[in-house]
């Protein structure tokens, strides 16, 4: 019996592998031969493991086969595969992938080339990040596009430096995050990652590397910062950075209210100057429901002799609302950190009893994601479909969206297990200059629900999803998607709004062969 089992799983792997070599096959005839005569062409793969590794991303959900990866060894490489592309003949389409964390394929390129930016990394390792400093900047880092946020931590720290906003997960490429926004709870202060770049080196689908920044060339700079990788490819970023601190002082409070939550959050996100002494650094949100545990791989922050009692309130209430605060400080300022949160609570309206603190260094609060993802490799429950929905919502309509969506939907079908975010930002932190897309509104909403899922049950997470912006579309609540995935022109010209116009002459001016990102189906 045992051998009869070896022998059919042998099979199975054989019959896999021969599948997959079939496919790279006929996905071969889509690669131009010429390619293959390129001085960069043995850094070229097309076999199995290369093109399966690059049909996937994060969200496990959508699964395309570029014709070719390519893993450059230089800017150089990626430079002459765009301007091959460019001349070529026939539509070639190219996508940079980084650590490919979308969730619907936008890092892919069905038939086209791919090219793995991670492979940067191991021949850029002394100049990934370069710290400098100029008279009319101040501190800075040169950042290779492809480097880790955890990297650039890493790096600017041993100067006694580091960004001011970040992602809550680390391990994300900087050209990645600058794509798409890059938001955490320190956006309302410090506004997202693209609101801190000072100058960019970008790939354009012509296949020239050019500078750019407000001031030089600044039309590419804008259209790049946010534009969802469909003007060029990021190779370097010049980021703010400041003298780090060492210490947080982290704060969770729970609340059974949501109109006093809301209250309390935008209070906090009011007080918001770089330079106001008493301004918290980190604002956040969350829901604690009965399907999954208050702890959560976004971090492990609640003590256990305290889940039974947080739990009893959740079955009471249904829902709890978490208030996450933190505030950073150092040796000059750490005695004054106790009085200023002792001012703070006086003005908030938590449940008495459930104010839980924490003190930890600078990079464990920046790197908490971290460990919940090692735990989760390890159960093997990381590389699973990930059904997200990450959205913008004006302020007006917030208590609407907790009565018909918290309440009525995601409470009664009590489905959700994986976190579910919500926090407010601040509009003039934002640069309107960029191709990023938020509400009009001063004061809005981000609201993430970041499920996870089995391989066979993640359709019924999506199609919450698609229930619940049914119902903001019904309740007139103007919804922006952040991390968008639309199929049609329409869906993407009410997406982008009065932007349209300008991100589609940009296109026209940047990659007029439409070559760029085609996973995002903007133009493609």
């Amino acid at each position: 019996m045992a051998l009869n089992c070896a022998v059919q799983a042998y099979f199975i792997v054989i019959l896999s592998f021969i599948t997959r070599l079939m496919s790279t096959a006929r996905k071969s005839k889509f690669l131009p031969s010429k390619l293959l005569t390129l001085d960069f062409f043995q850094r070229i793969r097309t076999d199995p493991l290369a093109i399966e590794s690059a049909s996937r991303d994060y969200g496990n959900i959508v699964h395309e086969s570029p014709a070719a990866v390519l893993y450059p060894s230089s800017v150089k490489d990626i430079v002459g595969l765009i301007k091959f592309a460019y001349n070529y003949s026939a539509p070639l389409t190219v996508s940079a992938r980084g650590r490919s964390h979308s969730v619907f394929g936008q890092a892919m390129a069905p038939n086209g080339v791919v090219i793995d930016m991670m492979s940067l990394r191991s021949h850029r390792e002394k100049t990934g990040v370069l710290v400098g400093k100029i008279p009319s900047l101040g501190f800075y880092a040169d950042v290779g596009g492809e480097q880790l946020w955890i990297d650039v931590l890493k790096a600017t720290l041993e100067h006694g430096l580091a960004p001011v906003s970040w992602t809550d997960y680390l391990y994300l490429t900087v050209g990645g995050t600058l794509s798409n926004a890059g938001i955490s709870g320190q956006s309302f202060r410090y506004g997202p990652q693209i609101s801190n770049v000072y100058e960019m080196d970008v790939v354009t689908g012509k296949g020239e590397l050019v500078t750019c920044s407000a001031h030089k060339n600044p039309e590419l700079f804008f259209a790049v910062l946010g534009g969802l990788g469909q003007f060029g490819i990021i190779t370097r970023a010049r980021i703010a950075i400041e003298p780090a601190p060492k210490r947080v002082k982290w704060v969770r409070m729970l609340y059974s209210d949501f109109s006093a939550f809301t209250k309390d959050q935008e209070r906090l996100i009011s007080i918001n100057g770089r330079k106001q002494s008493n301004a918290l650094d980190y604002v956040e949100g969350s829901l604690l429901m009965n399907q999954g545990p208050p702890n959560n791989w976004r971090s492990s922050f609640f003590p256990s002799s305290d889940i039974p009692r947080i739990m009893s309130l959740v079955t009471q209430h249904g829902i709890i609302y978490c208030l996450e605060v933190a505030k950073y400080y150092d040796d000059t300022t750490q005695h004054s950190v106790a009085k200023e949160f002792q001012q703070m609570y006086e003005g908030l309206s938590f449940i008495a009893g459930f104010k839980l603190e924490k003190d930890v260094s600078y990079v464990e609060f920046l790197d908490r994601v971290r460990s919940g993802e090692l735990k989760l490799q390890s159960q093997g429950l990381w590389d699973v479909p990930h059904p997200w929905l990450n959205i913008f919502l004006p302020k007006s309509r917030i208590s609407d969206f907790n009565s018909g969506v918290f309440r009525d939907i995601v409470l009664k079908r009590n489905i959700t297990t994986g976190p579910v975010l919500i926090y407010p930002m601040n509009r003039n932190k934002w640069d309107d200059r960029t191709s990023a897309v938020i509400p009009d509104e001063e004061v809005f909403y981000t609201v993430g629900f970041l499920h996870s899922s089995g391989f066979d049950d993640w359709q019924r997470y999506d199609d919450q999803n698609k229930d619940l912006l049914k119902f903001c579309e019904k309740a007139g609540i103007k919804v922006t998607m952040y991390f968008p995935n639309y199929k049609t022109k329409e869906e993407w010209i009410n997406h982008f709004g009065s932007k349209w116009a300008t991100f589609r002459e940009n296109k026209y001016l940047f990659d007029p062969r439409m070559m760029l990102s085609p996973g995002q189906r903007i133009f493609n």
